[in-house]
């Protein structure tokens, strides 16, 4: 699992990654800026249900499967 913030874990830069897209392209499809994509991936961010939403859809993956709870 990646980096993690004391109430949730994610891997989100490893899924990123694998679909082949920078923080600047995820950001631009989940709207919101590059720096909140860096922030939730090293896990001093913890994403509103409404951007873990667009996130997991731009990835093609479940929330569960990008956010877990310790």
């Amino acid at each position: 699992m990646g980096k993690h913030h004391k109430k949730l874990f994610n891997n989100l830069e490893e899924l990123r990654k694998k679909s082949g897209l920078t923080q600047q392209e995820l950001s631009e499809s989940a709207e919101v800026s590059r720096k909140s994509i860096n922030a939730i991936e090293n896990g001093v961010y913890v994403p509103s249900t409404v951007l873990a939403l667009k996130i997991a859809k731009t990835l093609e993956q479940k929330v569960e499967d990008i956010f877990k709870l310790p």
